[in-house]
C-alpha cells in the first residue's frame, strides 16, 4: 500500500495513482457512503452535503477530503454571478485491485480512471 498522504501520480494512459488506505477507510464508513450517493444524484458543495447528510460541517469536510484522496469524489469549482464562488463536489473513479498471493501476501493498488479533469467550472445563479 502506498504511504499516508502519498502524491497522486500521473500515468501515461491518462489515470492517477491513489491513496489507496484513504480508499480502504472511506469504503468502510457510513458517513463517507452517504456523502457519495448524496453527490450521485446532483453536484453539492461542503455546506449542502453537510444538511443533505445530516452531518456537523466539520465532519462534512474532514469526509470530503478523505473522499478527494481516495478519488471517490471530484472536486471542482461553482461560479457563481454574485463572485462567491464555492467548491462542490461530484461522484470520482476509482479502480481498486486487490491481490492475495501465496503466503498470504496481499498487494493493494489503486487508480483515478477519471475521463475528465476535475477542476472543471459550473455556472450557478
Amino acid at each position: 500500500m502506498s504511504a499516508p498522504n502519498a502524491p497522486e501520480t500521473a500515468g501515461i494512459d491518462g489515470t492517477t495513482e491513489v491513496d489507496e488506505d484513504a480508499l480502504l477507510t472511506a469504503l468502510q464508513d457510513d458517513d463517507c457512503r452517504t456523502i457519495v450517493e448524496a453527490v450521485s444524484e446532483e453536484a453539492l458543495s461542503a455546506s449542502e452535503l453537510a444538511e443533505r447528510c445530516d452531518l456537523p460541517l466539520s465532519t462534512t469536510y474532514r469526509k470530503v477530503d478523505t473522499l478527494t484522496d481516495a478519488a471517490l469524489l471530484d472536486e471542482r469549482l461553482r461560479l457563481a454571478a454574485s463572485g462567491s464562488h464555492e467548491r462542490e463536489y461530484v461522484p470520482g473513479t476509482a479502480d481498486l485491485t486487490i491481490s492475495v498471493g501465496a503466503g498470504a501476501s496481499v498487494e493493494v493498488h489503486a487508480e483515478s480512471t477519471a475521463s475528465e479533469p476535475a477542476q472543471i467550472p459550473t455556472f450557478a445563479d
